[in-house]
């Protein structure tokens, strides 16, 4: 965010106030003879709305899968004058809201959106069309689809009818908005993220960090952002379904790695609002112990290219590996995520606890685990991390 600031001399009659925190404040100099207004405003520049818009998108959160998360600001004369995002799939797109929004304004206004406006006539009307109808002078986008279908036609027909398009615009931070969208379409195969929890010996832990299951914890968050999570029939059995506590959030599909595991996988747990979210993905036909009816998918080749293959077939852009102790059937996974390279993101949680238990990543030299040698490849980037209840929560992508 720009700011612009301005010496002005006034007079030392005038006492020191605070005008606005956004517009100025007046102080005093070491010189009672001569006082200052510092004058500070806020340039509202292409970056500042288009953040708005990324704000916008964020708001149907786990809602617009297999579609990316869009928004869209009007903006005439410094003011914005309509608002929009795209809700879910199959709903109009963030333009034709923000438009509605607008009005006649919009008329010679400057459209902001996170993502290039289609082109072409799916489940909705081109959104190019719209906005051209409207008349706007100018039109901002973030970053170009990657979708082929649009990549780059929305941009050159809007030039096409003489409006000036803006592109790259807090690029970085719109593809984040949509990084489980834009990997789809660029490998076809789910956005994948494995995330465990560590104690502070390095032991992998059953449990999750205080307050993080809960609403607006970390876990409770990922669950609403991801389209699904792979979990191990150990897991539930113990534990349960792990569901987001957000505001209107819809609930993830639950994949349960049932591989070599004893019959029967007993999900005594399971509620009735979750019943149609799960699917238990074997090697080999296991009896289910329900009190609701639940998918069962048999493969002979129960691999990760075969997991995330369902997956896709699903519709899901954004898969989560939540990795527990003792979890067998997912340990199993963890192998071809490292050697397929198929492995995007990781998310590591270290708790504030010392544990005595043995339970590990399965990355000792063994002749059934990874190599360490298997990792000298692998880096990480983008690294972050925050201190949340007393964990430390750290995240980062493999290159």
């Amino acid at each position: 965010m720009s700011i612009l600031s301005s010496l002005i001399p006034i007079s030392p009659s005038i006492k020191p106030f605070v005008k606005n925190p956004h517009h100025g404040v007046s102080i005093a100099s070491k010189n009672p003879a001569r006082r200052f207004l510092i004058r500070c405003e806020v340039m509202r520049d292409d970056g500042f709305y288009m953040r708005r818009c990324v704000e916008l998108a964020r708001s149907a959160l786990g809602h617009t899968s297999p579609n990316p998360m869009v928004g869209c600001v009007i903006v005439r004369d410094s003011e914005i004058v309509g608002e929009g995002f795209h809700p879910k799939a199959g709903q109009p797109h963030a333009e034709v809201f923000a438009l509605r929004d607008a009005g006649d304004l919009a008329e010679g206004a400057t459209a902001y959106v996170s993502l290039e406006p289609c082109n072409h006539f799916g489940r909705t009307p081109p959104c190019t069309e719209a906005l051209i109808r409207a008349r706007v002078k100018r039109v901002v986008v973030g970053m170009t689809d990657p979708n082929p279908i649009v990549h780059s036609k929305g941009i050159e027909r809007l030039r096409q009818e003489g409006i000036e398009v803006i592109t790259g615009v807090e690029e970085n931070l719109c593809r984040k908005l949509n990084e489980f969208f834009i990997h789809r379409m660029l490998t076809g195969k789910p956005f994948v993220t494995l995330r465990y929890s560590l104690s502070a010996n390095g032991q992998v832990a059953n449990q999750i960090g205080e307050g993080a299951s809960e609403s607006g914890g970390y876990y409770s968050k990922l669950l609403q952002e991801y389209d699904g999570v792979i979990l191990s029939s150990n897991l539930v059995e113990t534990l349960g379904f792990p569901k987001s506590k957000e505001t209107g959030a819809n609930q993830p599909v639950f994949i349960v790695i049932a591989q070599d595991g004893n019959p029967p996988l007993k999900l005594k747990s399971l509620s009735e609002d979750i019943a149609a979210n799960v699917v238990v993905l074997a090697n080999k036909s296991v009896p289910i112990e329900a009190n609701f009816e639940v998918e069962m998918v048999v493969m002979e080749n129960l691999s990760l290219n075969s997991v995330l293959d369902y997956c896709l077939n699903k519709g899901l852009s954004g898969v989560l590996v939540d990795f527990r102790e003792d979890d067998g059937g997912i340990r199993s996974l963890l192998r071809n995520f490292y050697e397929s390279n198929l492995l995007n993101k990781v998310i590591m949680e270290v708790l504030p606890i010392w544990s005595s238990g043995e339970a590990h990543l399965g990355l000792e030299v063994e002749s059934k685990n990874l190599r360490l040698k298997d990792l000298k490849n692998l880096r990480l980037k983008d690294l972050e991390s925050r201190v949340i209840n007393g964990s430390v929560v750290m995240e980062g992508y493999f290159c």
